[in-house]
């Protein structure tokens, strides 16, 4: 039973690892791709209320906290590395990332997550650029984050319906 759990622990790291990996890729390549292809202030389609606009962001996301990329800098770090320890040491005392959706969803906060941090420690501020014009601007990484948060929240709530029963 244990080498089955071992197996299991090993397939859902490797998921958590390439999720991270994947929206860290797509996060610095896309930036990458605003930076050098459009003008900072510049937008390079609209339709209806979408267009894609290079703009900078020295604060969290959603344009929270300005200009306190350092400040943030620090404390996404320190979220980094609890997430790390979490997921390869803490997970065999407690069993919610042995949930592979739990997994995702850590998967998706840790690659968003650093992919902001490279920006902060490369630039000191973050590109963003998906703008939806009743919204502030984000990009892939401030996605990857919100959506791994709704996950784990979800799977949270999963975990506690399931221990009632």
């Amino acid at each position: 039973m244990r080498k089955v759990n071992r197996l299991q622990d090993r397939w859902q790291n490797a998921v958590f690892s390439l999720i991270g990996l994947l929206i860290v890729v797509a996060d610095q390549f896309s930036k990458a791709w605003i930076r050098t292809n459009l003008p900072e202030g510049r937008s390079l389609f609209e339709t209806g209320f979408f267009r894609i606009t290079h703009v900078h962001n020295t604060g969290a996301a959603f344009g929270l906290f300005p200009d306190q990329s350092f400040a943030l800098a620090i404390i996404a770090l320190i979220s980094i590395i609890a997430i790390i320890v979490y997921v390869f040491v803490i997970y065999r005392y407690f069993p919610l990332p042995r949930m592979m959706l739990g997994k995702v969803a850590l998967g998706m906060v840790f690659g968003g997550t650093l992919g902001n941090l490279i920006d902060r420690l490369r630039f000191g501020r973050v590109t963003d650029f998906i703008d939806f014009g009743f919204w502030p601007a984000f990009n892939i990484a401030d996605s990857a984050v919100t959506v791994g948060v709704i996950i784990f929240a979800y799977s949270l709530l999963r975990l506690a319906r399931a221990e009632k029963c």
